[in-house]
């Protein structure tokens, strides 16, 4: 599923939502993640914190009763690049760092983790990643060998 302009637009807002209760502060003061859900069939995407109290939410309407199987990757894809697209944004939140945005589904299971604020810590895209496992493994036997 290849986003249109609208659905960008939709989910840009609902995070910027988000940020905008969290407002920049010199110190911290909340210890939270933030779990974003999304419903395949209402097209629903909403946001809680740990406490599972409602942040945001709106429906975004390319996502209603989308049957896709690849739906929750290509979900997964336009809510990392709407992060990175609001770094600044969502690294300024006043939350105590670590944190992150977590995509789950209906049913409050865990996705994905679409992005981590930490001042040494980076999610790095599963694609970079591909064969890293068995790199290492190689590396690992021949260290071993010796």
């Amino acid at each position: 599923m290849k986003a249109t302009e609208q659905t960008i637009q939709q989910v840009e807002r609902a995070l910027r939502k988000v940020a905008e209760k969290f407002p920049r502060q010199e110190e911290a003061t909340l210890l939270t993640d933030l779990h974003i859900r999304v419903n395949q069939e209402t097209g629903e995407l909403l946001v809680f914190d740990d406490d599972d109290k409602e942040l945001t939410r709106c429906v975004v309407e390319q996502w209603i009763e989308n049957k896709e199987d690849s739906f929750y990757q290509d979900v997964t894809n336009i809510l990392r690049n709407v992060l990175n697209k609001q770094k600044g944004a969502i690294e300024g939140m006043s939350i105590l760092k670590p944190y992150s945005f977590v995509l789950e589904d209906e049913d409050r299971e865990n996705i994905a983790e679409l992005y981590v604020v930490d001042d040494d810590t980076v999610i790095i895209d599963e694609e970079l990643m591909a064969g890293l496992g068995k790199d290492l493994d190689d590396f690992l036997a021949n260290l071993l060998k010796d």
